[in-house]
C-alpha cells in the first residue's frame, strides 16, 4: 500500500511540475498579431498613375516581384522619390537662374555668393552644420510620414506631405484622383529631369540638350 501511495504522489508531482513549466512557457509565447481589417486590393492596372500613354507600364514586371504589400511599398517609394525629384528639379532651376534669398546663410556665407555658383558647387559650399540640419529635417519628415495610423503596406493611406499639411477631405473624389495621377506623372518626369541634370553636371556632353548651359 505504501508503494502505491508513493507512486501516486510521484505521479501527482510530475503533473504539477509539467503544468508549472507549461504555464511559464506560455508566458513567453508571442501572441499572434491581429490582421488588419482593411483589404489591400493592390493592382497595378487600377492604382493611381496608370494613365495614358503608358498605362500599366512595367516592362520588368516589378509589380509581380512580391506580394501586394511589396507593390504598395514600391508605390510609396515612387511617390516619395517623385516628390523629392520635383523639389530637386525646381531647386536646381531656381539656383541655375540666379534667384536667391537675401542675407546670410551662415557666418561668411551669403545666399548671393551661393547663387553665383553651379547648384552642386553651392551645396558643397554649405557648412556641414547646415547640411546636417537639412538631412535631419528630411529624416524627421520620413519618420513622421511612416508613423501615421495604419501603415500603407497594411492597407492604410499612402504617405502624405508632412509640411505644409494639406487637407483634401473636402475635395471631390474624382478631383483627388486626377490630382494623384498628375502628382505621380509629374514626379516621374522630375525623376528623369534630375537624373539628366546630375549626368550633365558630372559627365560633360552626356545630355546634348544641356550642352553649353552655364548651370551645368
Amino acid at each position: 500500500i505504501s508503494i502505491k501511495i508513493y507512486k501516486s504522489k510521484n505521479s501527482s508531482m510530475k503533473l504539477a511540475i509539467f503544468a508549472l513549466l507549461a504555464s511559464v512557457a506560455s508566458a513567453f509565447t508571442v501572441a499572434p498579431m491581429a490582421k488588419p481589417a482593411t483589404a489591400l486590393n493592390a493592382d497595378i492596372t487600377s492604382m493611381a498613375g496608370a494613365t495614358a500613354p503608358l498605362k500599366g507600364f512595367d516592362p520588368l514586371n516589378l509589380a509581380t516581384l512580391g506580394s501586394e504589400e511589396t507593390l504598395l511599398w514600391f508605390r510609396a517609394a515612387e511617390l516619395k522619390h517623385g516628390r523629392v525629384a520635383m523639389l530637386a528639379t525646381t531647386g536646381y532651376l531656381v539656383q541655375g537662374a540666379g534667384f536667391h534669398f537675401p542675407g546670410q546663410l551662415s557666418s561668411g556665407v551669403s545666399f548671393e555668393s551661393l547663387s553665383s555658383m553651379k547648384p552642386f558647387d553651392a551645396w558643397n559650399a554649405v557648412p556641414d552644420a547646415g547640411k546636417a540640419q537639412i538631412l535631419f529635417t528630411i529624416f524627421l519628415a520620413e519618420v513622421i510620414s511612416e508613423s501615421k495610423g495604419v501603415h500603407y503596406m497594411k492597407g492604410g493611406d499612402l504617405p502624405t506631405i508632412v509640411f505644409p499639411p494639406i487637407d483634401f477631405s473636402g475635395v471631390d473624389a474624382s478631383t483627388v484622383a486626377t490630382k494623384r495621377n498628375r502628382e505621380l506623372n509629374n514626379g516621374r518626369l522630375a525623376m528623369i529631369a534630375i537624373m539628366s541634370f546630375i549626368a550633365a553636371s558630372n559627365i560633360p556632353g552626356s545630355v546634348p540638350a544641356l550642352i553649353g548651359n552655364p548651370a551645368f
